[in-house]
């Protein structure tokens, strides 16, 4: 079988190395895919992008991805039902997000989204029945501070819709432990395909009852984004940027899952923040936003607990993959 450490090379670097190669080019290419999604926000709706950008995503996936990762064989899974609530919850998560990401600064929405590895420790108590300790519910506590300083409850700053990338990290801590009980037998590119026809076949439903926009005019950018009529894109560019979408959303997804497949999680979870400074960059240069100074002070918060955690889990051997499963998009 054809595998990610072949794509590379032949190569004389290590899995771990090749593990954390991937874990970078999967973030940048999800970075990619947040920016484009917020900049076609304004004049497409969210379920068209959607679908044009899946549709995009599994012929890729099928003409090239899949023959490299062993063949049609690994579309075979007798986790149907799995692979179908996996997919749910990222739809679910990707709904939620983008609707946020339309009316947020890129790097609040990011940061905000990145509580999902807190989010993860508490449900493996709950869920999981694992035992967490006194140190990691403080960097939990300590994130949760961020969150409220970025939210800003109560003041006339309060955005409500800081609120959604928070539910979206709830629906990926949730698909994450779907993730790892079927990681073991499911390939990477066998998890990202199925993902991949939930979109299309949810983006292709929402299209047939939303998308001739009769019930569009709220007055509000993030529910016109959502009940928005399709619109057939006025620019080469904006087709330019969907197939975009589509190339991001798949070899993004295949490079996090062969990363995880390759290393482990106390490597690879801390390099997805690399998104953060990406979102940062990319929110600064595309659409002229700069973190306000409590925005800053929430980041490091949000950032700096879940860093923590991923120490933690290092120091104790554990490889639990408190991340982003970043095969969400």
């Amino acid at each position: 079988m054809f595998s990610t450490v072949h794509m590379f090379s032949k190569s004389t670097l290590s899995p771990g190395m090749l593990g954390a190669i991937s874990a970078l080019v999967a973030t940048f290419f999800f970075s990619l895919n947040d920016s484009s999604i917020k900049f076609l926000s304004s004049g497409y709706a969210l379920h068209q992008i959607v679908l044009i950008r899946s549709i995009v995503a599994l012929v890729l996936l099928m003409v090239v991805i899949v023959p490299l990762d062993g063949g049609f064989k690994v579309l075979r899974t007798q986790r149907l039902g799995m692979h179908l609530i996996r997919g749910f919850c990222v739809v679910f998560a990707n709904i939620t997000f983008f609707l946020g990401l339309s009316v947020l600064p890129l790097a609040d929405a990011v940061a905000v989204f990145f509580i999902s590895p807190l989010i993860i420790t508490a449900l493996s108590v709950l869920i999981l029945r694992e035992q967490v300790g006194p140190r990691r519910w403080m960097a939990v506590f300590a994130g949760l501070i961020g969150v409220l300083i970025m939210v800003r409850p109560g003041t006339e700053d309060f955005r409500i819709a800081l609120f959604l990338p928070m539910i979206a990290a709830f629906a990926y801590a949730f698909l994450h432990i779907l993730t790892r009980k079927i990681g073991g037998t499911e390939s990477a590119a066998t998890m990202s395909v199925y993902i991949q026809i939930t979109f299309i076949v949810v983006s292709g439903l929402v299209g047939l009852s939303l998308g001739h926009g009769q019930y569009v005019g709220q007055g509000d950018p993030m529910f016109d984004f959502l009940l928005r009529g399709w619109a057939w894109p006025a620019e080469p560019r904006d087709w330019g940027i969907l197939f975009l979408l589509g190339i991001t959303s798949a070899l993004g997804g295949f490079f996090i899952s062969q990363a995880y497949r390759l290393a482990e999680a106390s490597v690879i979870a801390p390099l997805e923040y690399t998104a953060m400074p990406i979102a940062i960059f990319f929110g600064v240069v595309i659409f002229g936003e700069w973190p306000e100074p409590l925005s800053w002070l929430g980041m490091s918060l949000i950032i700096g607990a879940g860093l923590f955690i991923f120490w933690r889990e290092s120091l104790q051997g554990r490889s639990k993959g408190v991340a982003r499963p970043r095969t969400r998009r």
